[in-house]
């Protein structure tokens, strides 16, 4: 069942029970999570946020990967509010117009903004993680390495100092664990050149993996430590490798 149809106590007693397992951190700026939140990835959903700590974030930047129907390359849908079945939640309009001024290829535009889009269930997680936040969706039509740097070179700049959590949405499949341990060694070497190979190449297994490289972009400017649980643990139990997190440290740490 999609997470639309599951309970509040479901998603309640799943956070709780991983609250219970791990060690929250004050300290996380981005969040890799699946493009959709279902029965079946609900407990690794949770494993990482029920990480998040006490911090109060002002806003949570969405960004996935959605065709649709836009000319736009890096479109924000121009909504004021979101609805789900947990309550209202807020754009911030400010923001939204921050990244629209930055450049060219940020457009305020609802052409690739669908019932499909993966920010509805992502706001529902949210809701059951955070208190009070404002959100900001971004879309990437467009996975070309010009625009994801883009992308990320903005998000660097622009969110660098501000009390914001970007929630990255993609997807890898349980089997090709040995495609994201090559990717993360990717990372490890700092070689950006070979990761754009890995974008455009086409040989990706990675579902959203615009998404995906810019979050690696971001978390490696940042000096994010970056953990992937599939690395830690049984890679069979999870249906998506890529859920994990990325958090300050002092140095970067990829595990």
């Amino acid at each position: 069942m999609n997470i639309s149809q599951l309970s509040r106590e479901e998603i309640e007693a799943s956070l709780k029970k991983n609250r219970k397992e791990t060690e929250s951190s004050e300290s996380i700026r981005i969040i890799f999570s699946p493009r959709k939140i279902n029965s079946k990835n609900l407990k690794e959903v949770s494993s990482v946020f029920s990480q998040l700590g006490n911090e109060d974030y002002h806003t949570v930047v969405v960004v996935e990967t959605h065709e649709g129907e836009a000319e736009k390359k890096l479109p924000m849908p121009s909504f004021k509010f979101l609805e789900t079945p947990y309550g209202k939640i807020e754009t911030n309009d400010q923001l939204r117009n921050d990244f629209a001024d930055e450049d060219d290829d940020f457009f305020i535009n609802d052409d690739a903004f669908d019932e499909d889009v993966s920010l509805h269930d992502q706001l529902i997680m949210l809701q059951h993680t955070l208190d009070n936040f404002k959100v900001l969706s971004i879309q990437i039509t467009d996975e070309r390495s010009f625009y994801v740097k883009e992308l990320a070179a903005a998000m660097e700049e622009i969110l660098a100092s501000k009390n914001v959590l970007i929630l990255f949405c993609c997807d890898l499949k349980s089997d090709k664990i040995d495609e994201l341990k090559r990717v993360v060694k990717i990372i490890e070497s700092d070689n950006e050149s070979e990761l754009m190979n890995y974008l455009n190449g086409g040989t990706s297994s990675v579902e959203g993996v615009g998404a995906f490289i810019s979050g690696l972009l971001v978390a490696r400017k940042w000096g994010l430590r970056i953990y992937f649980g599939a690395l830690h643990s049984d890679s069979n139990h999870q249906t998506n490798l890529l859920t994990g997190f990325a958090d300050m440290q002092k140095q970067a740490i990829f595990k």
